[in-house]
């Protein structure tokens, strides 16, 4: 869907004033819709900011792991809930779950141990990164407190080599980029690719950055990619690809493990995650920085719109550029609700259920839309059914998600009320559930 030239000019001069003001070599930001890339802005001149010219895209990476870590529990050949100890015997940090270090809610330490900062250190391989944890490690107790670890994903992915006896990249590849047509993703930089450099604060110079191969910790920040591939990967987040992770399961990576500024619950991580809340909006994505880089994705997804952007400018506030983008976007063209389109006949099992029904004096309607059962109440989240059996429904929306409608019947075989987690609704305003 083509955005409108008023929303486009706006979004230009945003990304301009950010460069100008944030001195950066190239920003380049796209926005998301309907699966694809509907308008590229860009400024600066070193490189030409181009939908395929790769940047560093840093902690991005971690959604691509946790994409994994989810695939395997779908298959059954781990859980969530498994101690690191199971998948990583003899690790002193193995008391805590895989669900803990996807929410950053395990307790570890932000950092492995190194010779230098590891972002800009040649890494290491598996074992010895393994080797170098200690009791230590644990900062905080698991899920007291939510705490950013890198380590953690470079432990997610020492995991998902020892289930799989792949290497993290060559899974990532095969189950994920491929499938995704992600192919200008990848574990070094391939050209055309941007330089990053940090921008010396009094003079202006530019310095180079290392383009570091992380080893172990690859899994937390080591890919490259373009704006084009990680618009893919923004539509993704927005409406999964089924043959590379079921809906639900995305949808179960967006619920917050940790909140991560208690006071205002602006922000949060899921499964690898990150929730943003900007008004009444929650968007999902997350931040990446390795040094000489910045990136960002963030995704609307009620409204399959979202924002991806890069800069080659260490500390470059491209998070800041990209929310004024997105929330621009969303502000000045919502989406507009699918068109009416008269429905197939209900089912009799469902045409005895529409209707109003009552419950504690409170008046709640039952309609049959798109193959379900939905009880609405004003003011309230609807909830929908499907059938699950012989006067028996099953509820997936709402307060009621997961719980079973029971039809019961009178003597004569009519309906008489339905009994929903044991509260009874009934046709009678003054009888009480």
């Amino acid at each position: 869907m083509a955005l409108l030239p008023d929303t486009t000019r706006r979004l230009d001069v945003l990304t301009a004033e950010a460069q100008a003001t944030g001195r950066a070599p190239s920003v380049v930001l796209g926005i998301v819709r309907d699966g694809g890339l509907a308008y590229v802005a860009g400024a600066g001149d070193h490189p030409l900011p181009d939908p395929g010219t790769q940047y560093r895209i840093g902690s991005i990476s971690k959604t691509m792991t946790a994409t994994l870590v989810m695939r395997l529990r779908d298959e059954g050949r781990l859980t969530l809930d498994d101690l690191l100890y199971r998948h990583l015997p003899g690790t002193p940090v193995g008391g805590v779950t895989l669900r803990q270090l996807l929410g950053h809610a395990s307790g570890l330490q932000r950092e492995p141990d190194s010779a230098g900062w590891w972002e800009r250190t040649e890494g290491t391989d598996v074992d010895t990164l393994l080797a170098g944890l200690t009791p230590e490690k644990l900062a905080h107790p698991p899920h007291r407190t939510y705490h950013y670890s890198n380590l953690a994903y470079g432990l997610l992915g020492a995991v998902l080599e020892r289930v799989t006896g792949k290497p993290w990249i060559e899974l990532l590849t095969e189950q994920v980029l491929a499938p995704l047509s992600m192919l200008r993703t990848t574990y070094h930089p391939h050209e055309p690719f941007a330089p990053g450099y940090v921008v010396h604060p009094l003079h202006g110079t530019l310095n180079e950055e290392p383009r570091t191969d992380t080893g172990a910790m690859a899994p937390a920040g080591q890919l490259w990619s373009s704006l084009a591939d990680l618009g893919r990967w923004a539509a993704f987040l927005a409406e999964p690809a089924p043959e590379v992770l079921a809906p639900d399961t995305l949808a179960e990576m967006c619920v917050p493990v940790a909140i991560s500024d208690p006071e205002t619950w602006s922000g949060g991580h899921g499964l690898g995650i990150e929730l943003y809340r900007r008004g009444e909006r929650v968007l999902v994505g997350h931040g990446g920085s390795m040094p000489g880089y910045v990136s960002v994705i963030a995704v609307h997804r009620p409204s399959r719109t979202g924002v991806v952007g890069y800069a080659n400018a260490y500390g470059f506030p491209i998070g800041q550029l990209a929310f004024a983008a997105l929330l621009e976007v969303l502000d000045r063209e919502p989406v507009p609700p699918a068109p009416w389109r008269p429905a197939a006949p209900p089912p009799p099992e469902a045409v005895e259920l529409c209707g109003r029904w009552w419950w504690m004096g409170l008046a709640h309607d039952a309609t049959w839309e798109n193959g379900e059962l939905v009880l609405t109440r004003a003011g309230r989240d609807p909830w929908r059914f499907t059938v699950e059996g012989t006067d028996r429904w099953r509820c997936h929306s709402g307060a009621n998600d997961g719980e079973t409608l029971v039809v019961r019947r009178d003597p004569a075989g009519g309906v008489a009320a339905l009994d929903i987690a044991t509260f009874i609704f009934t046709r009678d305003a003054g009888q009480l559930g």
